[in-house]
C-alpha cells in the first residue's frame, strides 16, 4: 500500500474509497518492509506529468517546459517555448476551446493556471510572468543578484501583486528574480523628485 500523507494532499480535498486520484511520485526509499513510493499531489511535477500527458506538443518535444512554480491548491505557472516557430507554444497547451488546460485543472481540484511563453531575455520573460497583469517597463537594477524594477498601469498594480502577493512571488519562484513592483504613478513621481 502506498499512504498519501496529509501534507502531500492539495488543501479541502477529501477522496473517496476506490477514487481514482493523480499523483506525482517523489522517490522510493527502503524501509525494513521493503521499498515504499513516496509520492505527493502538491509537488510541481505533478503539473508537468499532467501537461506531458494532456498536451501532445509537450510529449514530442515540439513544446518544452522551461519552469513551474506552483501554489498546491490555489495558482500555478508554468513557462513554455516552441521550437517550432509554427506552434504556438501557450495555445498548444490551452487547447481547442480550453479544453487540454481545463482537464488538468480539473485533476487538480481547480487551480488556477497561467502559462506564459519563456524567453531567454530576463526583461522579456519577467512580463510575461505576472500574467494576468499587463507590464509597462522591465528595468533590470542588478544582473549579478537579479533584481528588477517592474512598472505596471496604476489600475493593474493589485492583480500585478496578486491576493497576499502570490502573483509576484508565483513569477519571482518562476524566473528567479527578485521583482520590486510599481505603479506607474508611483514611478513617475518618483522621477519627478530626482
Amino acid at each position: 500500500t502506498v499512504v498519501l500523507p496529509k501534507s502531500r494532499q492539495l488543501p479541502n480535498e477529501t477522496y473517496k474509497e476506490n477514487q481514482l486520484v493523480k499523483v506525482y511520485i517523489e522517490g522510493v526509499k527502503d524501509t525494513p518492509k521493503g521499498p515504499k513510493a513516496m509520492i505527493s499531489r502538491t509537488h510541481s511535477g505533478l503539473v508537468r506529468r499532467l501537461f506531458e500527458t494532456e498536451v501532445p506538443e509537450i510529449y514530442d518535444g515540439i513544446v518544452e517546459i522551461k519552469a513551474v512554480s506552483r501554489e498546491a491548491g490555489a495558482r500555478t505557472k508554468i513557462a513554455v517555448i516552441s521550437k517550432d516557430e509554427n506552434v504556438d507554444p501557450i495555445g498548444a497547451c490551452i487547447g481547442q476551446r480550453g479544453a487540454r488546460v481545463n482537464n488538468i485543472v480539473e485533476v487538480l481540484g481547480g487551480e488556477k493556471i497561467d502559462i506564459v511563453k519563456y524567453s531567454d531575455d530576463p526583461a522579456e520573460f519577467i512580463g510575461a510572468s505576472l500574467a494576468p497583469a499587463n507590464v509597462l517597463s522591465v528595468e533590470i537594477t542588478d544582473e549579478e543578484k537579479k533584481t528588477c524594477q517592474v512598472t505596471v498601469p496604476d489600475h493593474q498594480l493589485s492583480l500585478a501583486i496578486g491576493n497576499k502577493g502570490q502573483n509576484v512571488r508565483l513569477a519571482a519562484r518562476l524566473t528567479g528574480w527578485k521583482i520590486d513592483i510599481g505603479s506607474e504613478s508611483s514611478v513617475n513621481e518618483a522621477a519627478d523628485e530626482e
